[in-house]
């Protein structure tokens, strides 16, 4: 049996602008992993708190995408270099969703 590790990198999350994140510390995601949404690229992890969570030297990742018309789903797997997330009304979302063409 193949453990994951051994075929796929988990995408990093180069950064987080949604500040109000309890996972955010200086724009940078410290969970160490996200699942972006179904019906649009949302943060799951996303919790708007004033209390911070996680860990500061932990740069998040993406541990599953179930947005399955991004160019970068693959097998429910996020292959993009790397995912920026942004506020979008009153959650995050993954910024670099793309549908495919």
């Amino acid at each position: 049996m193949r453990h994951w590790r051994n075929h796929m990198k988990m995408v990093k999350i180069v950064d987080c602008s949604a500040t109000s994140c309890a996972y955010n510390y200086n724009k940078q995601c410290c969970t160490p992993a996200i699942t972006v949404g179904s019906e649009c690229p949302m943060c799951e992890a996303f919790m708007d708190s004033q209390s911070k969570a996680g860990e500061s030297d932990v740069t998040g990742g993406v541990g599953a995408c179930h947005m399955a018309d991004c160019q970068y789903n693959q097998s429910l797997e996020c292959n993009a270099p790397g995912i920026h997330v942004d506020m979008h009304h009153n959650h995050a979302d993954c910024d670099t969703y793309s549908p495919k063409k």
